[in-house]
């Protein structure tokens, strides 16, 4: 993999090839470890350490932000209290539970919809899910529809042009594997969840740290705010 990255690069950046051609090609990016050290190539970043850590450290703040707007009203204030009512209802709370509900609670706060990005699949009424009109998303499936398994699915995968490309443990750890891939695969952010994923690029990974877009920008002052009140409160 290493020998071919040059060549691979250009292939995929410059071509355009397509997303089932380039896998056919180098299966071995279907495969997370690959998909990691692909993405390190590119960016000189490694891909989970940093993402990991800039989630959790950002976790608390980013949930108190989240929870202060579920108690608002709107169509986003209601689509965030509802996570959380579910969120609180949860036996145990995990840090990859507490990972789950940031990720799903950072579409709504920015105003995007991520019905056709998360797709969630309850096996028990539904035997086969179509995805053919996913251009990148999740796959969250269970045999049964229940709020205990929400941030939790049976089964995660992440999903490429409606085909499954690799399955992962969490939801964490797809979202991020996804993530991942836009950079390996040279694709596109989903239209519908640009700010989300500006978000992620530009402020947890810390990557081409350009102009933010408006509600990116409001959202890291806002987390800035919040940690400048926790300083002064400890002074």
């Amino acid at each position: 993999m290493d020998s071919t990255f040059a060549l691979r690069r250009k292939e995929i950046v410059c071509n355009e090839i397509p997303v089932d051609e380039i896998l056919k090609r180098w299966p071995a990016l279907k495969l997370e470890s690959q998909i990691c050290a692909e993405f390190h190539r590119v960016t000189n970043v490694n891909l989970k350490n940093r993402f990991f850590a800039q989630l959790d450290q950002h976790t608390p703040r980013l949930q108190s932000l989240f929870r202060k707007k579920a108690s608002r009203t709107g169509k986003a204030s209601e689509l965030l209290d509802e996570l959380f009512r579910i969120y609180d209802l949860q036996d145990q709370v995990d840090v990859h539970v507490r990972r789950a509900v940031v990720l799903r609670a950072l579409p709504p706060y920015m105003h995007e919809s991520d019905v056709s990005f998360f797709k969630m699949w309850d096996v028990e009424q539904t035997e086969e899910l179509n995805t053919s009109d996913v251009p990148l998303g999740l796959l969250l499936s269970n045999q049964t529809s229940s709020d205990a398994h929400f941030f939790c699915p049976e089964r995660i995968a992440v999903l490429i042009e409606g085909n499954i490309v690799i399955e992962s443990s969490t939801l964490a750890d797809a979202f991020v594997i996804l993530f991942a891939l836009t950079y390996t695969l040279h694709l596109n952010y989903p239209k519908q969840l640009l700010n989300t994923f500006d978000f992620v690029q530009k402020v947890l990974m810390g990557l081409e740290d350009g102009k933010l877009r408006p509600r990116v920008l409001s959202l890291k002052n806002d987390l800035l705010a919040v940690v400048y009140a926790h300083l002064f409160f400890l002074l």
